[in-house]
């Protein structure tokens, strides 16, 4: 019986993604729901590390060597976090996950998707994908004054180009699994509403499913 809830948050680059995260975890907290918020890359020691690498905007990386990075700061967080908190009945909550590699490195950087998706088969178990994935979406270039007033690191600096390629990419997953929901950017409030929409119909349509936690199952989640 699976006993956590895995939940990713996924979008282009300034499309307030992690703000809506934080606000999602807060609002779990309230409900007296055990979450806890990882975030990719990163959340661990070798993670970090790996994190400081890859959007160091003074290097210049191959497109392959990227993406086993990004898989290896994965697989490290897998093994040290996810794999522990998945046995304590805890929602986990991850700023951007697996869709991220197929949105930036599949379609962004044009790396063969089946590749990518044959990696993921060999190293990842599949209890370890999220059941549901909100994707934040918003158009690029509605996002440039956004990127231009903060610091923006290696991937941020991409062209527009990239970010509509990456963009697309995330459309494109999304017509292909249910488990992605698109969440369309309004202000802060509104997309924030939309999410807690989304994960109303998602308990419901799983209170009965011993595949979710007990946690969860026979709550109420009023928005």
């Amino acid at each position: 019986m699976k006993k956590s809830i895995i939940i990713s948050f996924e979008g282009i680059d300034g499309c307030g993604k992690t703000t809506i995260v934080k606000k999602f975890y807060k609002y779990l907290k309230k409900k007296k729901l055990d979450a806890i918020v990882l975030h990719e890359p990163g959340s661990t020691h070798v993670g970090e590390k790996i994190r400081r690498i890859l959007l160091n905007k003074n290097i210049s990386i191959n497109k392959y060597c990227e993406l086993f990075l990004y898989l290896a700061s994965r697989i490290q967080l897998i093994e040290e976090k996810i794999k522990k908190y998945f046995d304590k009945n805890k929602i986990i909550i991850l700023d951007r996950y697996i869709d991220s590699t197929f949105a930036y490195q599949g379609y962004g950087r044009k790396i063969p998707l089946k590749f990518i998706e044959k990696i993921h088969k060999k190293l990842i178990s599949p209890k370890f994908i999220p059941d549901i994935t909100f994707l934040i979406d918003e158009k690029p270039e509605n996002l440039i004054k956004i990127l231009k007033n903060k610091k923006a690191d290696r991937i941020e600096k991409e062209s527009i180009e990239f970010q509509k390629r990456v963009r697309k990419g995330y459309l494109k997953l999304a017509t292909k699994n249910k488990r992605i929901k698109i969440i369309r950017r309004e202000d802060e409030e509104t997309t924030f509403k939309k999410v807690l929409k989304e994960w109303e119909t998602f308990l419901n349509e799983n209170r009965g499913n011993k595949k979710i936690f007990s946690k969860i199952k026979g709550k109420k989640q009023n928005i």
